[in-house]
């Protein structure tokens, strides 16, 4: 690993990282939050990943797919380093207007990088991946900020999408704070 990525890795989990008492999604109590959005909300961080994802890319990408809600500001971020259009995924298709559920630029014979920004067990990604597909779009990577799943395992590997990191949950644990 870079000395680069060692440094964002250290500031991300220093801007991102909470201490306290906090009520999580499991219903459980912890001592510690990690709260994507703080890093994803600061222009200068969140530039500095995005460059990093911008190198994670496949060279024959298309269009960038950015999951409703936190890969959306990656995305945009992305699409203004690359040149490279995007495209707003929603969870759900909308029931008004162009009842769409991606906004942007036609994703139907195209390859489709989706963007994420924390990854654990992969349900979002691989649900809008369906969705694009029937749509007929090639999506078969995702690139994301955090990689949580599970050491050694791909959760998509059986929806047969690649995982591109730039990090895991092991190395922010790594460059953790004291």
């Amino acid at each position: 690993m870079t000395g680069a990525l060692t440094d964002l890795a250290r500031d991300v989990d220093a801007r991102c990282r909470l201490r306290g008492s906090f009520t999580l999604r499991s219903g459980a109590t912890g001592e510690e939050y990690f709260d994507k959005y703080l890093f994803e909300t600061d222009p200068v961080l969140l530039r500095r990943v995005a460059e990093h994802m911008a190198q994670l890319l496949p060279s024959d990408v298309e269009l960038l797919g950015g999951l409703e809600l936190g890969g959306i500001p990656l995305v945009a971020v992305l699409s203004q380093i690359t040149g490279l259009p995007a495209l707003f995924v929603r969870k759900q298709a909308k029931d008004y207007g162009t009842r769409r559920l991606a906004e942007g630029d036609e994703p139907r014979g195209r390859r489709v990088v989706l963007i994420e920004d924390v990854i654990t067990t992969g349900g979002a990604v691989r649900a809008a991946a369906e969705a694009l597909r029937a749509e007929n779009a090639a999506v078969d990577t995702v690139v994301c900020a955090i990689d949580r799943s599970t050491p050694g395992q791909n959760p998509l590997a059986s929806a047969g999408i690649a995982i591109r990191c730039v990090f895991t949950k092991e190395l922010l644990d790594a460059c953790r704070m004291p």
